[in-house]
């Protein structure tokens, strides 16, 4: 089993100056947190896996592929391989556990 602290991990995500965090990577899945402040552009380029976004906290929109939501705490949000996507309008500190599978290289 291996446990994890969200405040914990987000201190080292600050540490290293990035906003991911890869912090699980395993054979069918890998799992990162990661950060973004309002006004901030989010660089993302499509991934190979799949995703899913889990919101911790904050607030922004999402676009993915045609299709834009507000998300918020507690929003779920699954990203499909090879769709771009990003999020923006973010008004509140975002932080997002998010889960690739399979694991991101």
């Amino acid at each position: 089993m291996k446990v994890f602290r969200l405040d914990e991990l987000d201190a080292e995500r600050a540490a290293h100056q990035g906003s991911y965090l890869q912090f699980l990577k395993e054979r069918n899945m890998s799992a990162g947190l990661y950060a973004l402040a309002p006004g901030e552009t989010d660089t993302q380029a499509p991934h190979a896996q799949d995703e899913i976004y889990q919101v911790i906290s904050g607030r922004a929109e999402i676009t993915v592929g045609r299709e834009t939501a507000t998300v918020g705490r507690g929003s779920v949000v699954y990203v499909p391989a090879g769709v771009p996507h990003r999020f923006h309008h973010i008004t509140e500190e975002l932080r997002v556990l998010v889960i690739f599978s399979p694991p991101e290289d």
